[in-house]
């Protein structure tokens, strides 16, 4: 006759309290790799704002209100909360021909959060430089 060993049950209380240990940081784990990918993704953001904010600040014919406008206007497409952006020069149509025009883009990483829980604090920042046209 063949006997079947049945489970004990002091081991599905060892399952349990190894999930009791293990789930925090697993969970902690997970919440932390979304986090980081938000703020990639607004790094990423800022560094696209700025390239593009730049771009239009070395045409002849534009004014620090036309880049302004496009970085804020990519600040709302991809939900940016409370970018700010800053040209040097601050005119940049007084900027001659062969001068560097320079634009910085900033937004706050614990307003830009996904989550509630803050993993980051403080400011990201993007600069693009180019020469005017």
């Amino acid at each position: 006759m063949i006997r079947v060993k049945r489970k004990s049950s002091s081991r599905k209380g060892a399952a349990v309290a190894e999930l009791a240990i293990c789930l925090p940081a697993i969970l902690l784990l997970v919440l932390g790799a979304i986090e980081c990918t938000s703020m990639i993704f607004l790094r990423q953001t800022l560094a696209i704002t700025a390239y593009e904010g730049v771009r239009i600040g070395i045409k002849n014919d534009t004014t620090t209100a036309d880049v302004n406008n496009r970085c804020n206007q990519l600040f709302t497409e991809r939900d940016v909360e409370g970018g700010t952006v800053t040209t040097d020069p601050v005119n940049t149509e007084a900027a001659g021909r062969g001068e560097p025009v320079t634009v910085i883009v900033r937004a706050p990483a614990d307003a830009n959060s996904i989550l509630p829980l803050q993993f980051f604090s403080g400011e990201l920042q993007a600069t693009a430089i180019m020469i005017k046209e």
